[in-house]
């Protein structure tokens, strides 16, 4: 760890000890269990949100009549479709081919505007009604809408079914690290938040099995949204968040779930009522309110706005690099079953840097250090020649791990930096920009005139500088118990200044 543990703070009063840790502990069995929940949860997610690749892959067409060049022209009585590789998509199914090609992009906007309004939807009903029962609707949610999707007879029902499809996605992304944040110590929250985006990764990598094996898109649909009834099990199996519960007043089941939690990681149970209801009166004497969050929370003081703004910058930055850049990426040709599975691999290294990173260098300079290394590797692809042929891709991936390591990072940062009441709607509405940054990443990945153009790699480069500034104004998290209140998160901003 770094020298901004308890015992290291200068001058300060020692920390009070964290009611949650105190009573079970900062990491256990019960908070493996929840880590497992939480991943199982998370591993089919990244199937519905890059299913597209497979769903509308790159196909060659040409016109029945073989005396026609110009398949698109009136004189061409009908297309034919090269089924090699596969034997149904939904461009062949719907004809998305001519004055209908965009329909394809359209299709993938809209369900990038489900994650977008789902991590707000999601954000909001977690902190109101908790994390156990939205978590559980947005599972059958989402199994239930990528069902209907796949036998869906007409595009539009197809894409309305996917946009909910991504809305419960959303929701269950949020929710589920959410969970795992309030649960764990703080020396190990950094850690096992960069290992729960494994899972995603692992997802993204197996789609390709799932492609290879199921060249049918319907029965490939069916195959990525079939796993998830399984986890409507949730409903009896998943734990409520002790900490949203004590935050919003539910104090006896807050003391049950803890001394459920604790005695399944055999430590003494008898304390707890005592511990909880002391820590309640000790914020209630401190004037701390329990209350429920909701948006404008957000606004209501200079502090929290100020993270809140500086935090949508660097979700819109990740997001419209991360899939912008792999996008432009995917212009450089090659075998798709490859180049999407190395795609998804090259995220783990990247994952597991942040892992050391952001425990030794701290979350900001972690960000920063990301954000840096993305605007320089894609930057510099637009100076590169077009020989040897390697050069580009290997610029290319070296600015993928950059934006992956900002997403690992940025998803704990925004964690631990809102307080509990308003956590999830933080989250959400943060993130949310990241999803807007998604939507506007075509048209940057395609601007100029395709991959061998310098703008789009540009552009790419200067949000990521733009990023690396702004996380200046941010302060460090590291080594720093999750905020409970306002008042914790303007303590965050003091101890700034006074370094």
């Amino acid at each position: 760890m770094t020298n901004e543990t308890p015992s290291g703070e200068s001058g300060e009063k020692k920390k009070e000890e964290d009611i949650i840790e105190k009573c079970i502990g900062p990491f256990g069995r019960w908070q493996i269990w929840v880590c497992c929940l939480a991943g199982i949860a998370k591993f089919p997610t990244s199937w519905h949100m890059m299913s597209i690749i497979f769903l509308a892959p790159p196909i060659k067409t040409s016109c029945v009549d073989s005396n026609v060049t110009d398949l698109c022209s009136n004189e061409c009585p009908g297309i034919e479709y090269d089924t090699t590789i596969f034997s149904s998509t939904i461009t062949t199914e719907w004809h998305l081919v001519c004055d209908k090609k965009y329909l394809v992009s359209v299709s993938q906007s809209v369900l990038m505007l489900g994650i977008l309004l789902g991590s707000v939807l999601f954000g909001y009903l977690s902190d109101r009604f908790g994390r156990h029962k939205p978590m559980v609707f947005a599972i059958a949610l989402q199994s239930m809408a990528g069902l209907v999707a796949a036998f869906s007879p007409w595009f539009f029902l197809f894409v309305i079914m996917r946009f909910l499809a991504a809305v419960a996605t959303a929701g269950t992304l949020l929710i589920s690290f959410v969970l795992l944040m309030e649960v764990v110590g703080t020396k190990y929250r950094m850690i096992l938040g960069c290992l729960s985006h494994i899972p995603y990764f692992v997802g993204h990598a197996s789609m390709v099995a799932i492609s290879y094996s199921l060249r049918d898109w319907r029965e490939f649909q069916i195959a990525i949204s079939a796993p998830t009834i399984i986890l409507l099990v949730y409903f009896w199996i998943l734990p409520e968040s002790p900490r949203w519960q004590l935050s919003v007043g539910k104090k006896e089941q807050a003391i049950y779930t803890l001394q459920k939690a604790a005695a399944y990681n055999k430590l003494p149970v008898e304390n707890i009522e005592r511990d909880v209801t002391a820590d309640l009166q000790k914020r209630t004497v401190n004037n701390v309110e329990k209350k429920k969050g909701n948006l404008l929370d957000l606004v209501k003081t200079r502090i929290i706005l100020t993270y809140t703004l500086l935090m949508c910058v660097c979700w819109l930055v990740s997001g419209f690099c991360y899939y912008g850049a792999n996008q432009y990426v995917g212009q450089l040709g090659g075998d798709i079953f490859l180049n999407v599975a190395l795609s998804a691999l090259i995220q783990l290294p990247s994952n597991f840097f942040a892992c050391w990173s952001a425990t030794v260098w701290g979350r900001r300079k972690t960000l920063m250090f990301a954000y840096t290394i993305a605007s320089m590797a894609l930057g510099g692809m637009s100076f590169l020649p077009k020989d040897p042929s390697w050069l580009k891709p290997a610029f290319a991936c070296l600015g993928i791990f950059g934006i992956t390591l900002s997403f690992v990072t940025i998803y704990t940062y925004s964690i631990e930096l809102f307080p509990t009441f308003i956590r999830n709607a933080g989250m959400g509405v943060t993130s949310m920009f990241a999803r807007v940054g998604s939507m506007l990443a075509p048209f940057a990945a395609t601007w100029g005139g395709g991959a061998d153009n310098w703008l789009p790699p540009t552009i790419f480069s200067v949000a990521c500088t733009v990023a690396s500034l702004v996380c200046l104004k941010l302060p460090e998290t590291l080594g720093k118990d999750l905020p409970e209140t306002v008042e914790d998160t303007e303590r965050l901003e003091m101890k700034k200044i006074k370094k």
